[in-house]
């Protein structure tokens, strides 16, 4: 008698290179969203830290957002 086990749950297997790739794309993006906020956004009010919490809490969706929304925004403003 054959139990029916989905092929995901059979068993376990590691990440193949695409999937590898992906993560280091992403963790890459979020440390340096993280640093460029850090060094470059300007020091006057709150915007800083609040920039600096999203993309921490909110790992890739708070980087990407950074990078598409502040980060342009910013560099236009300040032109660094």
């Amino acid at each position: 008698m054959r139990i029916f086990v989905p092929a995901l749950l059979a068993a376990p297997r590691g990440l193949g290179p695409a999937e590898i790739a992906v993560v280091l794309f992403i963790f890459g993006l979020w440390i340096w969203a993280l640093v460029d906020c850090a060094t470059k956004e300007p020091d006057t009010g709150n915007t800083k830290v609040v920039w600096v919490l999203i993309i921490a809490l909110t790992h890739f969706i708070g980087a990407l957002t950074y990078a598409l929304v502040r980060r342009p925004r910013r560099v236009a403003e300040l032109g660094c």
